[in-house]
């Protein structure tokens, strides 16, 4: 099992090539962090990531929050609700271009 961005590999194994620790996928780019609010798809999370924007006009901030869709390896195997850091990767199909690589619990 091969570490991915300094994220120790789960206890699991999967047999998934899609897979950053078991499989062939390489992970570059960005890492974000949020929580999952869809597990619904098949090996697909919906990750909802929140920000901060800054309103010049007005002079304040406001909440802003992304949804980015993220590929589910079975050896995580994220759930609603759990805080989870997802990183770039190449694109895996029309809406997903994110893989999840650590689970904090929920």
């Amino acid at each position: 099992m091969k570490s991915v961005l300094g994220v120790k590999p789960p206890e699991a194994t999967c047999s998934d090539p899609r897979c950053p620790f078991h499989g062939n996928l390489s992970v570059r780019g960005r890492v974000l962090e949020g929580t999952v609010v869809s597990d619904k798809r098949a090996k697909t999370v919906t990750v909802e990531i929140p920000r901060v924007q800054r309103v010049r006009k007005y002079e304040r901030l406001e909440k802003r929050t992304s949804r980015i869709h993220a590929h589910n390896p079975p050896c995580l195997n994220a759930r609603v609700g759990d805080r989870v850091k997802i990183a770039e990767c190449r694109r895996l199909s029309k809406t997903k271009a994110f893989v999840v690589i650590a689970k904090e619990g929920g």
